[in-house]
Formats: structure tokens, sequence, C-alpha cells
């Protein structure tokens, strides 16, 4: 095996519309966990996205694209309601198998629907920020620039694209650390594969043409 490119051929057990649905709901469940430990959410809420959205004079609209389980954007909105900062979440997710795991979450100000971000694009809608939680590793680089494209068009604020980074160390740690959350789940085996598909950062800078 090599880290050196990225193995855009492999496709994550969870892809598979004929995966195992109980393993399936209990992968994107253990997302929280993981996502946790791991996703950074935190600083770029402090940083970077509270600040925006306490410039406003009205409530904030923010959407999620590739939602999955929706545990990323439930946290932001825990957090926003804690510092009484008022936000209607949406997160949009093809995968309906995703949604079912997502709507258990639902609440009066976060919501699910099933759509992606260029048919959202095309019916004029518009958010204060827009953000996304690996999405990116399972683009290819045609579509990446389309990606990239359709989100900065759903906002007239900032873009947050959360995603992996390849290289050994990274897939040293992470097939250590799984261990304890893998149990019953595609955890392992796909979020090894997702590290070898995804980008390094002078790549991703290159696909988007930075």
């Amino acid at each position: 095996m090599s880290l050196r490119t990225r193995d855009t051929v492999l496709r994550e057990l969870m892809d598979d519309p004929d995966c195992d649905p109980a393993r399936l709901a209990a992968t994107l469940r253990r997302f929280d966990t993981v996502n946790r430990l791991i996703g950074g959410w935190g600083r770029v809420w402090e940083r970077h996205l509270a600040p925006v959205l306490r410039g406003l004079d009205r409530p904030a609209r923010v959407l999620d694209v590739g939602s999955g389980g929706g545990d990323v954007i439930v946290r932001l909105a825990d957090r926003a309601e804690r510092e009484g900062l008022r936000v209607e979440w949406l997160g949009i997710d093809p995968d309906e198998r995703a949604l079912d795991v997502a709507r258990e979450r639902e609440r009066s100000n976060v919501t699910f629907a099933a759509t992606d971000a260029a048919a959202l694009r095309a019916t004029g809608i518009r958010f204060d920020a827009v953000l996304s939680n690996h999405v990116l590793h399972h683009l290819g680089d045609a579509d990446l620039a389309g990606f990239a494209d359709d989100t900065a068009a759903l906002t007239a604020g900032p873009v947050f694209h959360a995603d992996i980074e390849r290289g050994r160390l990274a897939y040293a740690l992470y097939s250590v650390g799984i261990t304890p959350l893998q149990h019953g789940t595609f955890l392992r085996t796909d979020g090894l594969r997702s590290i070898r598909r995804s980008h390094r950062a002078d790549e991703l800078q290159a696909a988007l043409g930075g």
C-alpha cells in the first residue's frame, strides 16, 4: 500500500447501497464521538463562525452540505443556543439512509433534507454560512471544483470545508485509535480508506486552482 497518491478507486463500505443497514446506522451515530475527537469544529466555531453570526442583526441561517448523521450541526446548534445566538440550521444529504439517522436529532431549528448543493443552488436560496465535514475526499478532482463553486454560490458569507489529510502518521494513529469505537461499525475500514482517498493540502489547492 502506498500513500504517495490518492487512491480514488477505493470505495467506502458505507457507500454501498447494499451494505448492512444496522452497521451503517451504528457508524453514522458513532461519528458523533469521532468528530468530537478529531473534527476541530469547536475551534472553527470560536474563531470564525460565531463571530460572523454575532455580527448579524437577525436570525442566521447555516447550511451543512453532506450532513451524514447530523452530529456536526446539532453540536454547533447546541453551542449557538448556549451563547444566545438565534440560528436556523439545515443539513442536506442525498442519502436517505443517512437522513434516517440525522432526523433522530431534528428539532425546531435543526432540520434535514434530501438534496445536494447543486440542486439547492438552483432554487436560489442563500445562507449566512456553509460548511461541510469529510465530504471532499469522496469527490474526484473533476467534481471538486463544481462542488466548491456550488457551495460558494449558496452564501455571501464564509464557507468551511473540513476534511482528512492523507499521510502515514494519520493512517497509523487512526488505525490504532479507532479500535475502542469500531465494534459493530464500518469505522475502521472506511476511515482508513478515507485517508487513502484524501488529499494533501497542496493537492487540494491545485485541484481547486489555487
